[in-house]
């Protein structure tokens, strides 16, 4: 009796282990690279402009952000055919348009004597610039300046499906993060107008470290097409535009 018993007990272990590797298979990861439109709104205060050898300068602000979706979309094969015909869609904000990025104030010294043509200009900290420069006056002037840049990123959307046996259909969650790339800000002192005999210092800022992560929080949605469906992503800018062409993942029992 009592080897039986264990032999059963064994049984029921695997049966649940087998349970267990079946749910982890549901998951997916879909990676993509893009360019997410951000603005960049800085305000950049100044102290002691007459000073030698050069004013003090402290940027700070905030990054808004553009959206960025997934689309679920859920086909079936028409009776007696291998065409897929799709059958529902769904949209999923995973990044709301307008998400900020608040600028550290970073303080900065000028270094070219007291009141200097100040020019702001933003690169990736690899050497690629991604504006021109902002001409933003003297330093008595008061500076703010707002850019429209593109930010690289690496997108890691994780698929996660369940109930793919419900008459109403299965329970599709996404989630992932969004990897940046890099932003500074390199603030330029002349003492003359570019284009003339000046002297020129430079500072960068990092605004946005390379390899930050945003977090997209799981959102979960309801399929409503029938059991076991073929279930293609998507992803999509925040104005709804395609990022890639849609990545079939296959029917949801064999995600």
């Amino acid at each position: 009796m009592k080897t039986n018993y264990a032999k059963s007990i064994q049984a029921s272990l695997a049966s649940i282990a087998l349970l267990c590797a079946s749910v982890s298979q549901a998951d997916q990861q879909i990676s993509t690279a893009f360019s997410l439109p951000i603005q960049v709104n800085a305000v950049v205060d100044e102290t002691g402009c007459e000073n030698h050898p050069g004013p003090t300068i402290t940027l700070s602000g905030a990054i808004s952000l553009g959206g960025f979706n997934a689309r679920v979309i859920f086909m079936n094969n028409a009776m007696g055919t291998h065409t897929a015909t799709v059958v529902r869609e769904f949209d999923v904000t995973l990044l709301p348009a307008g998400s900020t990025i608040e600028i550290p104030k970073q303080p900065v010294k000028g270094g070219v004597g007291g009141n200097p043509h100040i020019y702001l200009q933003f690169h990736d900290g690899n050497g690629n610039d991604l504006s021109q420069e902002f001409y933003l006056g003297r330093c008595v002037q008061g500076l703010k300046v707002s850019a429209d840049l593109l930010q690289e990123v690496m997108a890691h959307t994780g698929v996660h499906a369940d109930g793919c046996s419900n008459r109403k259909g299965p329970f599709i969650t996404l989630g992932g993060d969004l990897v940046l790339g890099g932003v500074h800000a390199r603030i330029i002192f002349r003492n003359n107008v570019k284009g003339t005999h000046t002297a020129e210092e430079t500072r960068d800022i990092s605004i946005v470290a390379e390899g930050s992560k945003i977090v997209l929080p799981k959102q979960p949605l309801k399929g409503g097409v029938g059991g076991n469906p073929i279930i293609s992503i998507q992803l999509l800018h925040g104005d709804g535009t395609p990022i890639d062409e849609p990545v079939v993942l296959g029917r949801c029992v064999q995600l």
